[in-house]
């Protein structure tokens, strides 16, 4: 978008405009949030050793277990790129680093999810031992106080490149943009170029300038000047926000596929475009069950919005809710979605066991973590780990037996015995407090349980028991 002369004395003299500073709390690629969800970072599902991370998902936009990722959010956001720009819900940041052979945006960057629920990696977290004075700080100042100068005076290409010169030396970002405003409507872009190019704040200042007023066009122009690749293929990309239409969207991702990303990053928009090739394969294919009125699970659990453009883990979830038991050879498989995307066991049972047990599927639950050995014999096993299990099939209030029998499974006693006592699940307590022979814990519990109960008469057994060498 270009401005005319006008526009651009009005976004210097306006006071909802702010020239670029470390702080602002605008990411100049957050507009990238909805294809970020879309393939967040595969291979970084499960790398930390905070199982938090993994929880994202909730097609209803309700919690499961401790899963903080909404549809309701995803859905209400995924339609305009504007509102996308209070998302990837971190500080403001920007490209900081100097022009190099390669460039150091990188999507899964902007993929990776922070260890903190609701919240992402910026630029400003990745780039933060950049040396302070690369950034001009705001003038924090009312628009009141300001001075408008006319700049016309200075009309030879040496004074205007000192007047540049003297205001990065002022380190004031709103005087280092009205310079670049000046200079872009009165250099050829040629010119401009060159100049910047040897004027790194500056460069900075302009670049994300551009982006601000959504000068494409120029943008492009200046990153081919530049040689950035990189930024070139990322800026293409980012297009597709504007794109409405899913099979435009598809058809204008699958051009990107080509365009000199990173091999790793091109790995993620192969996904991206993968993934909404599938969604939207799904999501005709259900709304015509769903409208059809005859498959009993979208009867019962009528579908709250379109899979379009949702995330990998929400689509996975969806996947899970409404078509657990399909085949590998169907798109809609959950096991076709996890080889096809290479998705970890972790997140691969976190997100199976939230929708089934939304469902109340018990028995699906029990065979998640069931496995045999090549005897035949069988034992539950828990990637997450079962206290994690315990946690979400409480969250949809799973049948007391079903509550002990998971929380037996739990290795660590102390985290048994806290789960234990905290869902009132007597008999676990009870045989742990035996096992462990700790007479005083037993007694301390016994004034929990109800007078009279079952619960009461086992223990007072237990407590006259000759058999047992107490160690208190």
């Amino acid at each position: 978008m270009n401005r005319t002369k006008g526009d651009e004395e009005e976004y210097w003299n306006s006071s909802k405009f702010k020239a670029f500073t470390f702080d602002d709390e605008d990411d100049e690629l957050s507009q990238l949030k909805e294809s970020k969800r879309a393939v967040n970072s595969l291979r970084d599902f499960v790398d930390d050793d905070d199982d938090d991370d993994l929880e994202r998902v909730s097609w209803t936009g309700e919690p499961v277990g401790s899963i903080s990722w909404s549809i309701k959010e995803t859905a209400g956001t995924s339609g305009s790129a504007p509102e996308g720009r209070e998302q990837l819900k971190g500080r403001n940041s920007f490209y900081t680093q100097l022009p190099k052979p390669t460039s150091t945006y990188s999507l899964s960057s902007f993929f990776k999810g922070r260890t903190r629920p609701g919240s992402f990696q910026s630029l400003s977290d990745a780039l933060s031992d950049t040396p302070p004075k690369s950034y001009a700080p705001e003038l924090g100042r009312p628009k009141g106080e300001y001075r408008v100068c006319s700049l016309e005076r200075f009309r030879s290409l040496q004074d205007k490149l000192q007047l540049l010169e003297e205001a990065v030396s002022m380190h004031d970002g709103n005087v280092i943009t009205a310079v670049l405003i000046f200079l872009k409507r009165t250099l050829s872009k040629e010119i401009l170029f060159r100049e910047l190019e040897v004027r790194q704040v500056a460069l900075r200042h302009f670049i994300h300038f551009l982006k601000e007023t959504g000068d494409q066009k120029l943008l492009l122009d200046l990153f081919r000047f530049l040689d950035r690749t990189e930024e070139l293929a990322l800026t293409h990309y980012r297009e597709h926000l504007n794109i409405q239409d899913p099979e435009k969207r598809k058809e204008f991702l699958k051009t990107c596929i080509g365009l000199p990303f990173s091999a790793e990053d091109s790995a993620h928009v192969q996904d991206h475009y993968t993934l909404l090739e599938r969604q939207i394969i799904i999501e005709a294919n259900d709304r015509h069950l769903e409208s059809a009125g005859q498959t009993e699970i979208f009867r019962k659990h009528p579908r709250k919005a379109s899979i379009l453009n949702m995330p990998l883990v929400t689509t996975l979830f969806y996947a899970c809710f409404y078509h657990y038991t399909e085949s590998e050879g169907t798109f809609s498989s959950p096991i076709n979605l996890k080889k096809t995307f290479k998705i970890p066991d972790k997140q691969y049972v976190l997100t199976a066991l939230a929708a089934r047990a939304k469902l109340r599927a018990w028995n699906d639950v029990d065979a998640l973590f069931t496995t045999k050995n090549w005897l035949g014999y069988t034992k539950k096993r828990a990637p997450i780990g079962f206290h994690r299990v315990v946690e979400i099939l409480h969250k949809n209030s799973a049948p007391v037996q079903i509550l002990q029998d998971y929380v037996n499974l739990v290795e660590d006693v102390d985290t048994k015995l806290n789960l234990a006592t905290k869902l009132k699940c007597h008999d676990v307590v009870i045989d742990t407090c035996r096992d462990l022979k700790d007479r005083q814990q037993l007694l301390a519990y016994r004034s929990k349980v109800d007078k009279g109960s079952v619960e009461e008469e086992k223990i007072d057994a237990i407590l006259n028991s000759s058999q047992i060498r107490w160690k208190n």
